[in-house]
């Protein structure tokens, strides 16, 4: 495993071990109709399509999309992968209501200017019984980050409003776990569970990961002990919500 690969499981392997799980709950299984928005290059896409489900990608950038189409040809699923530009705000006009199994938001909410137009645009492409990955930028952790950097105000300003000063929209919006439940039930989506993301991953030093025997394994153990406990929301870069319609 090379050290990217190593710092991905590292940052990714608590959202992996939860959609897979909820895919193991779907009644469609193992061939499940999943939308990702905003999925990039396929990082998700390509490996959930290699256990056999069906993923539509919508992504606003024709490189990214491009470069999707050729990892999914190399991986031999692109006849389950179907690339589309597009972004949150074109889910309806892309996506038949009430079709889909598994819709991944990672990333893009917080970037969206109404989240909870967004979220109940999701909740109108989900079957009865689907579910949403939401995974966003936590707001504490953000905090924190940025006053270990030395920009101060920017701290005391996301503490407060929730958004980087002088960026609203643009910059991103940072949530805590009180208030995404809201925002979900608001849409019609149940919460089903909540976990943290990066607790230490982003603390610990790529070099360490490199010359430790084990040290990934026991860091991704860490992370999966650790995202459950409430205790630890606060400290998380992310945080990854299911939730289901």
């Amino acid at each position: 495993m090379s050290a990217s690969e190593r710092r991905q499981s590292v940052r990714t392997g608590v959202v992996w071990s939860a959609v897979r799980e909820v895919l193991g709950s779907t009644d469609r299984a193992p061939q499940a109709g999943i939308v990702d928005i905003g999925g990039g290059t396929g990082g998700f896409a390509v490996p959930l399509a290699e256990l056999g489900h069906h993923v539509q990608v919508i992504d606003p950038s024709p490189d990214a999309l491009a470069a999707l189409d050729r990892r999914a040809r190399e991986s031999g699923v692109a006849d389950r992968v179907t690339g589309q530009q597009g972004d949150l705000g074109d889910l309806a006009g892309l996506v038949e209501a009430g079709s889909v199994d598994l819709v991944l938001c990672h990333g893009v909410l917080e970037v969206v200017d109404d989240p909870a137009a967004a979220l109940a645009a999701i909740a109108g492409v989900l079957r009865p019984g689907g579910h949403l990955s939401l995974l966003v930028a936590q707001r504490h952790a953000a905090v924190v980050a940025r006053a270990m950097a030395g920009h101060f105000q920017a701290a005391r300003d996301l503490l407060d409003a929730g958004t980087p000063s002088g960026h609203p929209g643009r910059a991103g919006h940072r949530f805590t776990r009180d208030e995404l439940e809201p925002l979900l039930a608001g849409a019609g989506l149940e919460t089903t569970s909540v976990h943290a993301v990066r607790v230490f991953a982003d603390l610990v030093p790529g070099s360490l990961l490199d010359l430790e025997p084990g040290a990934t394994a026991a860091l991704v153990a860490l992370e999966q002990a650790v995202s459950t406990r409430p205790e630890y929301f606060p400290l998380a870069t992310q945080l990854h919500v299911l939730a289901r319609a």
